[in-house]
C-alpha cells in the first residue's frame, strides 16, 4: 500500500505557501497598490514611506483575515465533526447570528463599550444560539439529523437578524454602523481591538484541537467512540466550546461572516482526508488564506470602493452550498 503521508505533507505545505503569497497581496493591494520595496520601507519604520502608512492600515487588516478566518474554518470542521453534519457551519447553523444579536442589544440597550465586551458577548450569544438550535434540532424521532440541524439553524438566523432589524431600526445614532458591520468587514480593523481577542482565539484553538481524537471517534458513532474509551458527552461538549468561542470572537470583531466554515473543512478533507488531527490544522491555514483572499479580491473587482468580506464569501459559498445539498441528496442522506 502507497504511503500518502508525503504527499499530504506537500499539499499542506503547498495551502502554507498559498498563505503567504495571500498575506503579500494582502499588504500591496489595495485601492492604490504599493510595492514591496515601500512596504518594507514601512516594515522598518520609515514613516515618510508610502509604505508605513500602507503598513499601518493593512496590517492590522491583514492580522484580522488571518485569525478570524482561520477561527471559522476550524469552527467549521468542529462543528461538522460534533453533528456528522457535512452542512454544518457557524452561519447555517445559527451561531453567527446569536452572536451578532447579543452584541447588536449590547449595544442598543445597555451601552456597552470597549472590545473585550463585545467579545465576552459574542460567546455568549454563540453558545446560547449553538444550545437553541441543538435542543430543537434534537428534538423529535430520529435525533438530532443533518436536515433537522440545518433547519433550525436557518429559523434560528431568520428569527435573530429581524430581531436585530427591530432593535436597531428606532436607534439612529448606531443603525449605520451596526448595518455595516452585520454585512461582514474587516475594513476598520485596529490593533487595540485585535489585541484582547488573542486569548479567546488562544483557547477556542487550544480546546479545538484537543477534541481531535474525540472527533475522530464520533465519527465511528457514538456508540462505538464509548467502547473506543472516549467521555463521549465530556468530548462533544468540549469540541463545541472551542467552535463556540471562535466563530463567537469572529463575529464580535468581523461581523456574521458565512460559508467560510462550510467550504473550507470540505476542501480540506480532499487534502488530507478526515482525521481531525490534521485536518483542524489545515482548516485553520485555509480558512484564513480563503478570507484573505476574499478580502483582496473585494478591494480589486470593486475599486476604488470596496466589497466586504462578508458579500465575497456568500457568492463563493452559496453555490458552494447547493452543490453541497445536491450531493448529500443523491447519496440519500
Amino acid at each position: 500500500m502507497i504511503d500518502q503521508r508525503p504527499h499530504e505533507a506537500l499539499r499542506v505545505l503547498g495551502v502554507m505557501a498559498l498563505l503567504l503569497l495571500t498575506v503579500g497581496l494582502s499588504l500591496t493591494v489595495g485601492a492604490r497598490s504599493v510595492p514591496w520595496s515601500e512596504i518594507w520601507a514601512g516594515l522598518n519604520g520609515r514613516i515618510e514611506t508610502i509604505g508605513a502608512a500602507a503598513v499601518a492600515v493593512r496590517m492590522p487588516r491583514t492580522l484580522l483575515a488571518v485569525l478570524a478566518g482561520g477561527a471559522l474554518g476550524i469552527a467549521g470542521a468542529v462543528m461538522q465533526g460534533i453533528t456528522r453534519n457535512p452542512l454544518a457551519d457557524p452561519g447555517i447553523l445559527g451561531v453567527n447570528a446569536g452572536a451578532a444579536l447579543f452584541v447588536v442589544v449590547g449595544i442598543a440597550w445597555f451601552d456597552i463599550s470597549g472590545a473585550t465586551t463585545f467579545l465576552w458577548l459574542g460567546v455568549a450569544g454563540a453558545g446560547a444560539a449553538a444550545v437553541f438550535v441543538y435542543a430543537i434540532g434534537s428534538a423529535g424521532q430520529g435525533g438530532a439529523t443533518p436536515l433537522k440541524l440545518t433547519l433550525a439553524g436557518t429559523a434560528t438566523s431568520i428569527a435573530a437578524s429581524a430581531f436585530i432589524i427591530a432593535v436597531v431600526l428606532p436607534r439612529n445614532d448606531i443603525a449605520g454602523s451596526i448595518q455595516s458591520w452585520q454585512v461582514g468587514g474587516i475594513g476598520g480593523a485596529r490593533f487595540d481591538t485585535i489585541f484582547p481577542a488573542l486569548p479567546f482565539f488562544a483557547a477556542g484553538l487550544v480546546l479545538s484541537l484537543a477534541s481531535a481524537r474525540v472527533l475522530n471517534a464520533l465519527a465511528l458513532g457514538d456508540e462505538l467512540a464509548a467502547g473506543l474509551g472516549q467521555n463521549v458527552a465530556l468530548g462533544r461538549a468540549l469540541a463545541a466550546a472551542g467552535a463556540i468561542v471562535l466563530c463567537g470572537t469572529a463575529t464580535a470583531l468581523c461581523g456574521p461572516i458565512g460559508f467560510v466554515g462550510l467550504v473550507v473543512p470540505h476542501m480540506c478533507r480532499l487534502f488530507v482526508g478526515i482525521d481531525y488531527r490534521l485536518l483542524i490544522p489545515l482548516s485553520a491555514i485555509a480558512g484564513a488564506t480563503l478570507l484573505g483572499l476574499a478580502d483582496v479580491l473585494g478591494r480589486i473587482i470593486a475599486r476604488p470602493n470596496e466589497l466586504d468580506v462578508g458579500i465575497v464569501t456568500a457568492f463563493v459559498g452559496a453555490p458552494f452550498f447547493i452543490w453541497t445539498v445536491r450531493r448529500q441528496r443523491m447519496r440519500g442522506l
